[in-house]
């Protein structure tokens, strides 16, 4: 299991570092989504796809995680369920 996780590392930091070297954005775009750093549609308009589904194909392709919610939006989730409780 290491071993995998290592190489999914690797394989991660050596496609950020591609990336960045020949001045395409497009993963660090799909980074910051996956991070949570920028919502949906943010990251679709700056790679130029107007469907959720290419959005998730292109994360799968890039070997990076589903997205987290941006913390503003957990804490506003948190906050509306507290809210439920009464």
């Amino acid at each position: 299991m290491n071993a995998l996780f290592n190489a999914e590392l690797r394989y991660l930091v050596e496609t950020f570092e591609a990336a960045e070297t020949g001045g395409n954005q497009n993963f660090r775009t799909l980074l910051d989504f996956s991070l949570g750093r920028t919502d949906d549609r943010q990251a679709m308009q700056a790679l130029g796809i107007d469907s959720d589904e290419d959005l998730f194909l292109l994360m799968a392709q890039a070997h990076l995680p589903m997205p987290r919610l941006p913390e503003a939006n957990t804490r506003r989730m948190i906050d509306d369920l507290k809210a439920l409780r009464g």
